[in-house]
């Protein structure tokens, strides 16, 4: 194609606006205290950082669920399900649930491994709940570990060691579970173990 022998007309720049300084200025103070706070990077100023913990997080949970799933299905002597994303796995778990319960190992094998992917997400996603120490001590292992989670409205004995005289209780074969009281029920001075929270 011949080349031309003047170059083409091209029209002028428009004039920069008045204020286009102190806008810029206010931008670049924005996307400061964006990254500040939050570790934002307001589009168009760089690359969105890269946050390795999340990214290993999604992975570990991914893996987590579609093991979790196999295993389950494998215990019940159920075919192998079609691949699937993460949120129809889940799905189909639930719909398992009460063969699952039927199951003891298996069971705590499905509590055990929610309560671990649920604490991964809860770490990544910075969700920490306001925890208050609670003078006194527990009624059943009586150690001065007890904490109010406002947010739960419970009070919870944070002692791992934590047992009490019920056999069939969560604590005797659970190391995640907590003696739990509701707020109210702490107050008017009842002690007897409303559940477990994890």
């Amino acid at each position: 194609m011949p080349g031309r022998s003047a170059p083409a007309h091209r029209p002028a720049p428009p004039p920069p606006p008045a204020d286009l300084a102190g806008r810029l200025r206010a931008e670049r103070e924005e996307a400061l205290l964006l990254q500040q706070r939050h570790g934002l990077v307001a589009p168009g100023h760089s690359a969105a950082p890269l946050r390795l913990h999340i990214s290993d997080t999604l992975r570990d949970v991914t893996d987590g669920v579609v093991e979790l799933e196999e295993a389950v299905r494998e215990r019940l002597a159920l075919p192998r399900a079609r691949r699937a994303p993460v949120p129809e796995r889940l799905r189909r778990i639930a719909g398992l649930l009460d063969a699952v319960a039927a199951d003891p190992v298996l069971a705590a094998h499905v509590r055990d491994e929610t309560r671990r992917m649920a604490r991964r997400c809860a770490r990544a996603l910075g969700d920490t709940e306001t925890v208050v120490r609670v003078p006194g001590r527990c009624p059943w292992c009586d150690s001065v570990s007890l904490r109010a989670f406002p947010d739960r409205g419970a009070v919870l004995c944070v002692n791992p060691a934590c047992r009490c005289a019920d056999p069939l209780c969560g604590c005797h074969d659970d190391p995640a579970y907590r003696h739990t009281w509701d707020e109210d029920e702490w107050r008017r001075g009842d002690s007897g173990p409303k559940g477990a929270a994890g």
